[in-house]
């Protein structure tokens, strides 16, 4: 490398940002990101300075092993320009007073065969063995015991085929341990009951995070971290088919905001990079998956030599031939995510794109006429109480909260493998003590939020599943039972209404998870005529947020819609109107 590394990342990004390499969109976002951190550095708003030798240092020790696989074996790696870029920024940027690195998080999406695992195994030797941490612990942690293995397993190939190394570390009991700073590199997981608790990680590797039904490995071994100095958690993904995972639902949609420089979100401590093919903003493709050219926004080291490029042609091949392959296709080698739910209710980035922010603030509702939804599953279950309220805009805003039982709550995260817990300490789940739910509770819960709130709810629109008692406990406080018959007939053009009113933008929500996730686990069934109601036995997982968001928005929708208060009217009246 004839330049300087800083220098050369500048050429890079430019190169890159005036389409002389070809890069996604995400892409090209991040080495605007990089760019406009040089410019700059070292101020008093930005306390970071790239250090070259702390970078080359990294470079230096990856040079140190060679290939184990493939059409490079046995030859030293030599690192491809992408992985200049992303590792060159993870450990040159260091704060200018501690020195300490200013990247504590790193998230890489790319497509399958682009040396992942490689990448994160001279991640997790550098960490354990050269960072210079005494005792330093790094995990790799996965949900499935055969996942973890597989960068740990690479990790060890490496070693061992590095006569350089040789006496400095041992590999015995799943484990390997730095000799000299008796650090450990160990792989963990969910299936063999080897989380992290308890731990204090220097550096987390999370391989495949689409796979993860959860964020509880993340979540363990991130909140460990609290005494190092300068740790490290590195993900590094492809795109998958469930929408509702924490990988999508939470990673990929904040490194998206993270990434675009016209989104306000910003977090110096967190290093993004995504390569993909690139979407409009309806979420339909806009490159062509058979445009070879176009492969390498995906994969910007796989597509760069003949044998990759002849891998990814006859996966297409196959996947054109055998569209039951195609998912795959899109997923691991285009690295676009897809929702393999057929029949999904509502698309993700739709819902996430109504979601409150700076530039689109949470309304204030004091005085402001709403509607109770009401979806009161089994007491030992989750049940939630959501308000619509129709804004004077044209909008809908839509708040929701939910209950488990205290007793129930740990078992039913192991059964439904949701974070409850962290919801409940966030305040977007209440846990009544005992082993279900009174639904006094609930009565309390709705009078005390919309007396505090100041808001004009006078109506409870109620799924009569489960709910008789509580509808009569409810108009004893003055709210007017509205019973929504749980049918096609009735649920249909409210579900489709609501639906539409996202896709159109005209919904504002704060952002709760728990709703959020019952958005993504929500599917619908259809009637012959087109009529579409959400479908509880097919769904998922859990949809009673939205259930009652949708038996809320019945009467909200019909208020808009007429441009009256629906309150003038008596109960058999409003349903002779809607249902004739």
């Amino acid at each position: 490398m004839m330049l300087g590394l800083k220098q050369w990342m500048i050429h890079y990004c430019h190169d890159v940002i005036n389409g002389k390499v070809i890069a996604c969109q995400k892409h090209v976002w991040a080495c605007m990101r990089f760019l406009r951190d040089i410019e700059r550095e070292g101020t008093d708003e930005f306390p970071f300075i790239f250090d070259e030798d702390k970078a080359l240092r990294f470079f230096e020790w990856m040079h140190l092993f060679r290939h184990t696989k493939g059409v490079l074996r046995g030859k030293r790696i030599e690192p491809h320009e992408i992985q200049v870029f992303i590792f060159g920024n993870i450990y040159g940027w260091v704060h200018h007073e501690t020195g300490y690195r200013r990247f504590r998080k790193a998230y890489w999406q790319v497509g399958r065969k682009n040396a992942k695992s490689q990448s994160l195994a001279v991640v997790a030797t550098y960490e354990c063995m050269a960072l210079g941490e005494n005792m330093s612990e790094v995990y790799i942690g996965a949900t499935k015991t055969e996942q973890a293995k597989i960068v740990y397993n690479e990790a060890a190939a490496m070693l061992k085929g590095c006569p350089e190394l040789q006496g400095k570390y041992r590999e015995a009991y799943g484990r390997i341990t730095h000799l000299r700073s008796d650090s450990v590199l160990r792989p963990l997981s969910k299936e063999d009951r080897k989380t992290g608790d308890g731990l204090n990680p220097q550096c987390a590797i999370i391989d495949e995070y689409h796979a993860h039904e959860t964020s509880e490995i993340l979540d363990v071994l991130d909140s460990g971290m609290i005494a190092r100095p300068q740790p490290l958690t590195m993900i590094i993904t492809t795109a998958g088919r469930d929408l509702s995972s924490p990988c999508y639902r939470v990673e990929y949609g904040y490194v998206s905001r993270l990434l675009n420089p016209n989104d306000p979100t910003e977090n110096d401590s967190y290093f993004a990079m995504v390569n993909e093919m690139d979407r409009d903003e309806d979420g339909n493709l806009i490159d062509d998956i058979r445009d070879e050219e176009a492969w390498i926004k995906a994969n910007p080291i796989a597509a760069s030599y003949p044998e990759g490029i002849k891998n990814i042609r006859e996966r297409l091949k196959e996947a054109l031939e055998k569209p039951e392959m195609m998912d795959d296709f899109m997923t691991k080698n285009m690295n676009v995510w897809i929702n393999k739910k057929e029949r999904a209710y509502i698309r993700m980035d739709k819902w996430a794109a109504c979601g409150a922010s700076e530039e689109n603030p949470f309304p204030d509702l004091r005085g402001q006429v709403g509607y109770l939804g009401v979806d009161l599953s089994s007491k030992i279950d989750l049940t939630s109480v959501s308000f619509v309220f129709p804004l004077s805009d044209g909008r809908y805003a839509v708040k929701s909260h939910s209950f488990m039982p205290e007793d129930t709550m740990a078992e039913r995260e192991k059964i439904d493998k949701m974070p409850y817990r962290t919801w409940e300490r966030a305040g977007w789940i209440t846990s009544p003590p005992g082993a279900v739910v009174d639904y006094n509770f609930i009565k309390e819960y709705v009078i005390r939020v919309v007396e505090e709130n100041g808001w004009v709810v006078t109506e409870n629109c109620y799924d009569p599943y489960n709910a008789t008692q509580f509808a009569q406990d409810m108009e004893a406080e003055g709210f007017t039972a509205v019973e929504i018959r749980q049918g096609i007939r009735t649920l249909g053009e409210p579900t489709k209404n609501f639906r539409d009113l996202v896709l159109e933008g005209n919904v504002i929500h704060d952002n709760n998870p728990v709703l959020t996730w019952a958005v993504g686990n929500a599917v619908t069934r259809q009637d012959h005529n087109g009529n579409i109601m959400l479908d509880k036995e097919k769904s998922r997982q859990r949809i009673d947020p939205i259930a009652a968001v949708i038996n809320a928005h019945v009467r909200a929708m019909f208020a808009q819609e007429k441009e009256v208060d629906v309150s003038e009217f008596a109960k058999e009246d409003f349903l002779k109107k809607l249902w004739g």
